[in-house]
């Protein structure tokens, strides 16, 4: 079983990679995460018949997964341009339809960005799979100075998220 993890932050020592980083960290045998580092290279999004190769990739990448994990923080109450940017490019080409996902908002306070995300997921028609659905608010209070996660109940949380997501994919 392959899951396609897609990071809303470009920063790579971010506390939603941290978290992401994390999960990966948790996947059992026989399951892979391949972790999408493209979503910053991604061209704004333009309804043309000519489809970028990068967005094309993109677009193979999810259709390929047998579910997509979304780890993001929250910005400015709302989602991160390049990760909207990113699924705005599916909207019309379907790779989301019935796909298991599961979505972790990590972030300060987090709950507009997420609910905002979750209503992005409906638009594309993905299957979102609630208990593989997280809010971590106050995330960096719960990671150490290494970025590793320290508070054992968003351990357990992000435990039972992944094995969700993986029940709904097989």
């Amino acid at each position: 079983m392959k899951i396609l993890a897609i990071p809303g932050s470009l920063r790579e020592n971010s506390s939603s990679n941290a978290i992401l980083k994390a999960v990966i960290g948790m996947v059992p045998p026989g399951i892979s995460i391949e972790v999408y580092r493209g979503v910053g290279s991604l061209p704004h999004f333009n309804d043309s018949e000519e489809v970028p190769s990068t967005v094309t990739d993109f677009r193979d990448q999810v259709k390929r997964a047998d579910a997509v994990l979304v780890c993001t923080p929250e910005y400015a109450f709302g989602v991160p341009g390049s990760l909207k940017n990113a699924l705005d490019w599916t909207v019309g080409s379907g790779e989301f339809i019935d796909k298991p996902v599961g979505l972790i908002t990590a972030s300060s306070q987090g709950e507009k960005g997420h609910a905002a995300l979750l209503l992005i997921l409906t638009a594309i028609s993905a299957r979102i799979v609630e208990d593989a659905s997280l809010l971590i608010s106050f995330v960096r209070a719960k990671l150490d100075k290494e970025g590793n996660v320290k508070d054992e109940s968003v351990r357990d949380a992000l435990q039972k998220a992944l094995l969700a997501l993986i029940e709904k994919a097989k």
